[in-house]
């Protein structure tokens, strides 16, 4: 046996809707922090900069917005609800990941070696330098949704 509650009806109804509305406000907070990611990631390629076209490729995608080709997984990928993505390449720089996590030696069929390149990380941390502000944006928007939806 329940007690009722005078408003608990409309209490209810708001906090069924409360998701959607909460991800509807997280949105503009994970657009932002994505650029933001995205500027920062920017400016640690540059210490790999041969051409400037990875610098160049690096892009964030907003909630509802398209990666660009060759960004993630060799195609194209929409953000969902809740969902950001900070992505490197395009079709003249498809080298992010080597850059990012370095290659190892490799022979040749006609037995010459590539050699080595050392990691420059860029993306991996360009996300530890904001990772904090991101995650205090994103419980600052939630409790005001709570809020508003115990209101």
């Amino acid at each position: 046996m329940g007690r009722y509650v005078k408003g608990s009806e409309a209490l209810t109804r708001r906090m069924k809707a409360m998701p959607q509305a909460v991800l509807e406000a997280l949105n503009p907070a994970l657009a932002r922090s994505a650029q933001e990611i995205a500027a920062d990631a920017r400016s640690l390629a540059e210490t790999s900069r041969s051409t400037g076209a990875l610098i160049a490729s690096i892009d964030a995608t907003a909630p509802g917005e398209t990666t660009p080709a060759y960004a993630s997984d060799g195609g194209r990928r929409t953000a969902g609800d809740g969902e950001a993505f900070v992505t490197a390449g395009e079709p003249g720089a498809r080298h992010g990941h080597l850059v990012e996590f370095g290659t190892d030696a490799r022979q040749h069929k006609d037995g010459t070696s590539t050699g080595t390149m050392a990691a420059e990380p860029f993306l991996l941390p360009a996300w530890r330098l904001n990772m904090n502000r991101v995650k205090a944006r994103l419980r600052r928007v939630i409790r005001a949704e709570v809020r508003k939806a115990a209101k």
